[in-house]
């Protein structure tokens, strides 16, 4: 207000407005307070002055005066609600002061009373402050002295907090009872007085507090140490159902333990479940503890299953967030209680569990008829599956621990084996097809070495290694076969039919099996509707795709496997798409909620797909296909990009002001490529296999060496295209003998290649057999005749634009717009320039193809 800021008074108001508001149960209660009165009319005061003042509104700047015509309208109209308030303030402003001074003093005083504890020195305190007024009428001396006195007890008190509360009380008291002149001196010499030892006595409080806050702390941990050790390492639960405190008498002394009593315990303890504060840990102690009742009390295998059941779902519940992964010790209970609960139904055939059993007419009780249970073992088996991949997600791949979780898929595997055998039996074809699927996505990722070692006639170094692979079981490829072949036969349901296909196609592609894979792929025509199915179904596409993509390039086949990861590469989102991460997005394309979802689709990291030899595999392909490509079509303005990713690391690689030796994967590439423009197949050959992509891309195939060599023989075949393409315009005739030796290939694959490109008119030429010879043929425009041909297409199309623009322009639409019969545009409107200025073009480009019009000019 002093350097009018009208534009922060307005601000101010309106918080003190809204925290107005806020407190308006209070203010219904006690009354508007004295000062939001005062206030209010001090403010509509000054806002009426500055408005007066014309002068001081011409030197304001356009917010502030905008601020105060606001401002001074608000409160006008703000006030109309105070208006009797303010009128009696406005009339006697001094008594309400003094009214405003009493109630906050009156608060003061109540607040320290409320703070004094009942001890003596706090009844003494209270004495001193309730004196006569005949004492406020002693000299400053002997007030001095008895304030003195007071101050030296404060000192020698025990407790800190109430000699502060004295000290602050005997002030308070001083201002609000004393008047004279002398009052106020002896409160002068006590406010020196404290000044003069305060630092000694705020030092000697604050270690004292500290030491019993110290001591405090001390006695609260040992008396919950004696708690927990009478408990027996109970812990303190605030609130819930007291499951806790019946855990040691599970059943009152005396009762006779039978099946109707633990059925009936067993519906007790299971209603408390999903209640509001029940101590989940609690609850699987007490169904843990009543199935050890019952296995005392021989009461059946019946109660036991259902028990175990139970033990299971409460394991499953114990995390309700979706999100949460099972803490180690409860995923170890739940793996051994499945075992068990799978142990009892093997061991009893007498035993019937199904959902569609209903409570009603379940047989838990030991009779003559066989057990009847309520519940279904392939959906524990399915979400046990499922947590045991919450686990690995939430591990840090880099860790111990994430290899000791991985070490428990082998159980789960085993579990997922025992529960086939179950359901194989006494299970419907719906249900084994749910199982096979289980057991299918825990093998085709998986690359058996031991079958490729036997594939290549390899043999263990030592005795005991032969003897283990003998004894072992058959491949996974016919562990695969078998199971994928039942679901296509049996299954209903689309889904679990399609992940089968995709799965046995990854299967095929992971041990270069490239054909049975491609026609696979090829007969299902999963890519004309994979659009439709759910996420996790689509991801599994793109990493099928993407391991077919892979085979391809491992087998030679250099077009296919560009054509398959084509889609995954050049979207730039890979590592989405195969779900091993997520990347930095904008929070309006994805919020919150939706990146909870994707995380839970995420792949754990031992079945991630190494996204540099993918990208490196595909960079590869491209430069194989795409520099012939380029060489051959140098000159030609319709040339197309077989890969955009591949011309973008190009274009980057000539953006780069200094050329070094190449350090990434891409440099290692587009270095190549270089090369390979030129025909240099060695420098090629140096720049895509040496020992740093060996290590990064190369050695991570099982059969590395195999690789590298049909690397080395399709950079020799490409250069060799290349080197025909670029320097075809040099030559007269070149020997094939020549072109052996340079490129290091043998004459009948040199004279192959040679006539392909001759039969598909890449190459004007032709094969002399007895002199073993290419003879060029000089067909092929000049490099000069090649930017003439462009210029005049280019200059075609840009009288063409204009012709459009200027009939737009005119309002008449002829031309372009108004075709011919045969497909052509009549010509009718065109624009005529003079035969001085202008120049006749007698062959006109029109839609139905090139046609002679002679009497049309520009």
């Amino acid at each position: 207000m002093k350097i009018r800021d009208m534009s922060k008074c307005l601000e101010e108001f309106e918080q003190l407005c809204r925290a107005f508001l806020k407190s308006k149960t209070i203010v219904d209660k006690e009354g508007v307070p004295q000062f939001y009165v005062r206030l209010l009319a001090d403010l509509e005061d000054y806002l009426n002055q500055l408005w007066e003042d014309k002068e001081g509104k011409k030197k304001m700047n356009k917010n502030n005066a905008k601020a105060l015509s606001t401002l001074r309208q608000k409160i006008r109209k703000y006030n109309k609600d105070f208006e009797t308030e303010i009128t009696s303030y406005k009339e006697n402003p001094e008594q309400s002061a003094e009214e405003e001074e009493k109630d906050d003093a009156g608060s003061a005083s109540s607040s320290e009373s409320d703070d004094d504890d009942d001890d003596d020195e706090g009844v003494t305190a209270k004495s001193l402050l309730k004196k006569k007024p005949q004492e406020e009428e002693k000299k400053a001396p002997e007030a001095s002295k008895f304030l003195k006195g007071a101050a030296d007890e404060e000192s020698e008190s025990e407790d800190d907090e109430e000699s502060e509360d004295w000290g602050s009380d005997s002030v308070d008291s001083g201002s609000e009872s004393e008047d004279n002149e002398g009052a106020a001196a002896s409160l002068a010499v006590v406010f020196l007085k404290k000044a003069q030892d305060g630092d000694k006595q705020t030092d000697r409080k604050k270690d004292d507090r500290r030491k019993k806050h110290k001591k405090k702390e001390r006695l609260e941990e040992e008396a919950d140490e004696e708690g927990d050790g009478e408990e027996g390492g109970w812990e303190k639960v605030k609130g819930g159902v007291p499951l806790v405190k019946e855990k040691p008498k599970m059943f009152a002394k005396g009762t006779e333990i039978n099946s109707a009593v633990v059925i009936k315990k067993l519906s007790e303890i299971l209603q408390a479940r999903g209640k509001k504060g029940t101590d989940r840990a609690a609850q699987i102690e007490l169904f843990h503890a009543l199935a050890g009742i019952s296995n005392e009390n021989n009461l059946g295998e019946g109660i036991l299953v259902k028990i175990k059941f139970n033990i299971v779902s409460s394991l499953y519940d114990y995390n309700p967030n979706l999100a949460a992964f099972m803490k180690p010790e409860m995923w170890k209970k739940c793996l051994e209680c499945i075992d068990e609960l799978l142990d009892i139904l093997f061991n009893n055939n007498n035993i019937f569990i199904g959902e569609n059993i209903a409570e009603d007419s379940e047989n838990l009780a030991i009779s003559d008829q066989p057990f009847r249970v309520r519940g279904c073992i392939l959906t524990l088996v399915e979400r046990m599956d499922e947590e045991f991949t919450k686990v690995m997600q939430n591990t840090d791949p880099h860790s111990q621990e994430y290899v000791d979780n991985l070490k428990d898929e082998g159980r789960v595997c085993g579990i997922i084996d025992r529960l086939l055998q179950y359901l194989e039996s006494k299970g419907s074809t719906e249900e084994v097809c749910r199982v096979f699927l289980r057991r299918i996505m825990h093998t085709y990722y998986k690359f058996d070495y031991k079958a490729h070692r036997r594939s290549l006639g390899l043999q263990g170094e030592t005795k005991s290694e032969q003897d283990q692979e003998e004894s072992e079981g058959e491949d996974s490829a016919v562990i695969m076969d078998r199971l994928c072949k039942f679901i296509y036969a049996k299954d209903r349901t689309d889904r679990i039919r399609t992940c089968a296909i995709l799965c046995h196609i990854y299967h095929h592609a992971l041990h270069s099996r490239w054909f049975q894979a491609r026609d696979l792929m090829l007969m299902s025509h999963l890519q004309d509707n994979i659009q439709h199915a759910d996420p996790p179904v689509q991801i599994l596409y793109n990493r099928t795709m993407v391991q077919l993509g892979i085979c391809a390039f491992r087998q030679g086949m250099i077009k296919d496997a560009h054509n398959a990861l084509l889609d995954i590469q050049s979207s730039g989102r890979a590592k989405e798409l195969l779900g091993q991460g997520l990347l930095m997005r904008n929070m309006q394309e994805r919020n919150a909620e939706q990146e909870k979802i994707e995380k839970r689709r995420q792949v754990p990291f031992h079945m991630h797909i190494n996204l540099e030899l993918l990208e490196c595999v595909y960079l590869v392909s491209a430069m194989l296909l795409e520099i012939p490509y380029m060489a051959a079509h140098e000159f030609d303005a319709r040339r197309r990009m077989i890969s955009k990713q591949f011309h973008h690391q190009l274009r980057v690689g000539e953006r780069q002001p200094l050329l070094g030796p190449p350090e990434s994967m891409r440099e290692h590439v587009v270095a190549a490529s270089k090369a390979m423009k030129m025909g240099d197949w060695k420098t090629c050959h140096s720049f895509i296999i040496n020992e740093k992509m060996n290590s990064k891309v190369w050695d991570l195939f099982p059969e590395a060496q195999r690789v590298q060599e049909m690397l080395v023989r399709k950079i020799q075949e490409e250069s060799l295209r290349t080197y025909l393409f670029t320097y075809s315009s040099v030559y007269d005739s070149i020997s094939m003998k020549t072109l052996s030796e340079m490129f290091e290939l043998d004459l009948p694959t040199v004279h192959s290649i040679i006539s392909k490109m001759i039969i598909n008119e890449e190459l004007m030429a032709s094969l002399d057999q007895p002199t073993q010879t290419v003879v060029m043929h000089r067909t092929e425009p000049k490099s000069l005749q090649n930017m003439a041909l462009q210029l005049a297409e280019k200059l075609g199309g840009l009288v063409e634009n204009n012709e459009r623009v200027f009939d737009l322009k005119q309002g008449v639409y002829g031309g372009y717009f108004n075709r011919d019969q045969k497909g052509g545009y009549q010509q009718k409107q065109g624009y005529q320039r003079d035969h001085k200025g202008g120049y006749q073009q007698k062959q006109n480009y029109q839609r139905g193809g090139y046609r002679t019009q002679n009497q049309s000019s520009y």
